[in-house]
């Protein structure tokens, strides 16, 4: 299998296959979207282009630039910015009809986010309460 992966030259997994909206990979040689990078930006450009991806319909690739924020930022913000991209995951499931799948990790986004917002640590602008209400909105009307 390691060798059907695309991977740059420290062995690393990266996505060279293109993906749909929604982050399924298509065959090679098809034309998808955009990638974003898999380089992680600063807080408050990571919150900009999430938005931004999730405005266009693209949750998946909002998650993929949340996760790199996530894997290169402080521990301290880790609930934050790993909650952040649960919920764009739980999104992702949503609009491809996984209302299981959806529900779970927004639950696990809710749970991650509350437990950043009771640190008082810093939010790059974000409503949290919002972002919690969207969380808890999402977990409530996908149904098991």
């Amino acid at each position: 299998m390691g060798s059907e992966r695309d991977r740059d030259a420290s062995g690393r997994a990266r996505q060279a296959r293109p993906r749909d909206a929604l982050g399924r990979p298509l065959p090679y040689g098809a034309t998808g979207v955009e990638p974003v990078s898999e380089e992680p930006l600063p807080p408050l450009e990571t919150i900009e282009a999430a938005r931004a991806l999730v405005d266009a319909g693209r949750p998946f690739a909002a998650h993929e630039v949340l996760e790199a924020r996530w894997k290169a930022g402080p521990d301290h913000e880790r609930d934050l910015w790993q909650g952040l991209a649960q919920l764009c995951v739980a999104l992702t499931h949503a609009a491809r009809g996984n209302q299981t799948g959806a529900r779970r990790l927004a639950d696990r986004a809710r749970t991650r986010l509350e437990a950043y917002a009771a640190t008082k640590a810093p939010t790059y602008g974000l409503d949290l309460e919002a972002v919690l209400a969207c969380a808890a909105d999402r977990s409530g009307k996908i149904a098991p």
